[in-house]
């Protein structure tokens, strides 16, 4: 957006002025956005969009509005008296050791580290687990405000090579480059125009595949929608122009690919995905001598979804929800591919597979049984050999190794138990811990439990609580309300660093497994999509009602969160309920129900949320849309909204919109405030300083606005 907080606060277009209110005994002055005439007609239906101006977020008039306000947030959160005090605990929180699991390519381990502070994690190199690590790629030194962020990396299998991709600023966009792992210099190879992709090398290691979109057009990098992605072989040491076009689809520009080349080397499997939709198509190539082949469409129905695991020969096992909602393994004979011809090695079970790899020629799963995790091993022949033990209720963060390793690294989850790496040794059965992170906290002073409630319609949804031990809860103990509720997602225990000092300030910290989701299964998936999308606020809602009823807590001490389709969640509740919170945090949301599938990968999500231009789905996404159902003279909770400049992902004018719409309509005296993130995109990527900033500001509006003592 430009350097913004070094223009003048009114800029003198005339889009913006000031207007004074009043808040918590704080004065603010909101800034006031200018109409304009624009109504789009939906099937009948004329929709008026006075902030379209919004979206050209480029534009000086909207780098104004902005400024102006980023200045009255920041003047408002400035002036809460325990910010200092937040921020100091957060930083001193923040400060541990944390690392990434490690990864074996050839004899070399590879891993990521952060010391505490820093704003990137360093990639190290090391020769085995116990030789002395190397420094291979730090990204804190690519960038002077740390925000040119590693986003993905592979070795060549000879320990020669190291392919990774850098972003700028949280753009999803990613330039891939190569490094000789043993100098630690870079080659000249630099690709550009790569969105969620990695890159996979052939087993000559002469090169990787991987996949891009075209270059948009002048000045649109971040609004273009982006489609026509195609899948190409780079050669190391040679220009992007003379990479190898493996596969594309012109007829289907909304088509997308990631390509792997098995560990034999045979094969590339391309799984073929079409925006959100979890069906999705897989074909593979036999590895030629020019790095390509004819592509084989083998499983091309689009009927659900295969999630390639690995390969014997001619045999590829996928993970499927095919006839099993909760996924089961098959296995497919390429050279007899015919669907009576698969054979089921795993069936399904009644808990949710979530994951799966082949390590030492085992199947190694995780379960998800009433959203926790569980990890299970299984003989290639599908029978069950064991349980590994899991330290308490949490989640698997990961699971690294490959089909002939003799070891494999997972790491362990959970509220208040941060993130673990252990080592387990197929041959011994022997379990070790190989990096154990030591925070400024005692996870022994919290506790957590789940509990079960009814949404509107009777389903039974679980939700997790975590609090102090000993806490004698009396209807007014400060609970902040976390959900998501879509795209297959299941939100499962993790550590935050963040949430420890909201339980240190007393609070309650609630997570609810919305439908939506996918804690259990494609079922649960499917009833908070399209004409079902009601169901997931209805359980977002009756999540609030139960810790209200059950006396954790109260309506003004309630705060609710989400980002992304949680930020859809959270301004969509706020506005259908606004009675029933004290607060809210609304980040990155999908807030224009109507034109979000106009921007950037937008156009993706419609399998969830359906199209305006659909005349079947505009009647439900016009009754839900958080923009189009904020209404004049409304007392609205405290709102603080998130955003930020290079979101390329939920583009920063679903944000804009939804904020200059809610300070017009606000009737009470709680705030509505926009926080705009610069050099910031969707999440990713974001440096520790931006990260800590960011969550003192939460903590602190959360503080002044439900009226807690710290």
């Amino acid at each position: 957006m430009g350097n913004f907080m070094r223009k003048s606060l009114l800029y003198p277009v005339g889009a913006v002025f000031l207007i004074v209110l009043s808040s918590c005994g704080q004065k603010i002055e909101y800034p006031v956005t200018k109409s304009v005439d624009v109504v789009d007609d939906y099937h009948g239906t004329q929709v008026a969009d006075p902030y379209r101006w919004l979206e050209d977020d480029r534009a000086e008039e909207t780098e104004a509005w902005v400024e102006a306000q980023n200045t009255v947030t920041f003047a408002y959160l400035n002036k809460i008296p325990q910010r200092k005090k937040i921020e100091k605990r957060l930083t001193e929180l923040w400060n541990y050791e944390r690392y990434s699991l490690p990864y074996k390519e050839g004899d070399l381990y590879f891993y990521r580290k952060n010391d505490g502070l820093q704003d990137q994690s360093v990639l190290y190199v090391q020769e085995s687990l116990d030789s002395e690590p190397r420094v291979l790629l730090d990204p804190n030194t690519l960038s002077e405000d740390g925000t040119i962020a590693l986003t993905t990396w592979e070795a060549s299998e000879n320990g020669e090579y190291l392919m990774y991709g850098l972003s700028s600023g949280g753009s999803d966009w990613q330039a891939f480059h190569v490094r000789n792992i043993e100098t630690g210099e870079n080659l000249k190879d630099h690709l550009e125009w790569i969105k969620f992709s990695g890159g996979s090398w052939s087993k000559d290691n002469k090169g990787f595949y991987y996949s891009r979109y075209p270059e948009p057009e002048e000045g649109k990098a971040m609004v273009q929608q982006n489609k026509y992605q195609k899948v190409c072989y780079h050669r190391v040491g040679t220009p992007q122009s003379r990479d190898v076009l493996v596969y594309e689809d012109p007829k289907h520009p909304e088509w997308g690919y990631n390509a792997h080349v098995t560990d034999d080397g045979k094969y590339v499997v391309l799984h073929v995905w079409e925006g959100t939709d979890e069906r999705n198509r897989v074909y593979y190539m036999r590895i030629g001598r020019h790095r390509r082949g004819r592509v084989v469409k083998l499983l091309d129905a689009f009927d659900a979804g295969y999630s390639f695991i690995d390969n014997d020969g001619p045999v590829f096992y996928f993970r499927t929800d095919l006839d099993a909602p909760k996924g089961r393994v098959i296995g497919v004979d390429i050279t007899r591919p015919g669907r009576s011809l698969w054979n089921e090695v795993i069936p399904e079970q009644t808990d949710v597979l979530a994951s799966i790899r082949m390590i030492h020629g085992q199947f190694v799963t995780v379960y998800m049984h009433d959203a926790h995790e569980i990890i299970r091993l299984y003989h290639k022949d599908g029978s069950f050999d064991r349980e590994i033990a899991l330290p308490t209720l949490g989640s698997v963060a990961g699971i690294s190794g490959k089909k002939d390793d003799a070891e494999m690294f997972y790491g362990f989850t959970s509220f208040a138990y941060p993130t673990t790496i252990y080592r387990y040794d197929f041959e011994t059965k022997g379990l070790t811990v190989f990096r154990a992170p030591e925070v400024e906290f005692d996870p022994e002073d919290y506790e957590t439990k789940q509990v079960f409630y009814s949404s509107k319609d009777g389903t039974r949804v679980p939700m997790f609580l975590t609090y102090k031990k000993g806490s004698v809860f009396k209807g007014n103990t400060p609970t902040y309300l976390y959900g998501y509720g879509g795209f297959n997602i299941s939100n499962t225990p993790g550590f935050n660093i963040s949430n420890i000092l909201w339980l240190e300030m007393g609070g309650i910290y609630a997570l609810a497994n919305l439908r939506g989701g996918g804690e259990y299964g494609m079922e649960w998936h499917k009833q908070g999509i399209l004409e079902k999308k009601q169901n997931v606020f209805d359980d977002f809602i009756a999540a609030a009602e139960y810790l209200i009823r059950e006396d954790y807590t109260s309506s003004e001490k309630l705060a609710i969160a989400g980002a992304s389709n949680g930020g859809l969640l959270v301004g969509t509740c706020m506005t259908q309920r606004p009675d029933l919170f004290g607060a809210a945090i609304p980040a990155v949301g999908v807030m224009d129900m109507l034109r979000y599938h106009t921007f950037t990968i937008g156009w993706a999500w419609a399998s969830d949320y359906g199209r305006s231009d659909n005349p079947d789905h505009f009647d439900f996404l016009y009754g839900y849309s958080p923009l189009h159902n904020l209404r004049e003279g409304v007392e609205y909770p405290a709102t603080l909204i998130f955003t930020a400049d290079h979101d390329d992902r939920v583009v920063p004018a679903h944000s804009f919109k939804f904020a200059a719409a809610l300070q017009k309509d606000q009737a009470g005296d709680a705030p509505v405030l926009i926080r705009i993130q610069t050099r910031a995109g969707h999440g990713g990527g974001k440096p520790t300083a931006k990260r800590i900033e960011e969550q003192t500001d939460k903590w602190a509006f959360l503080l002044k606005n439900l009226k807690m003592r710290y």
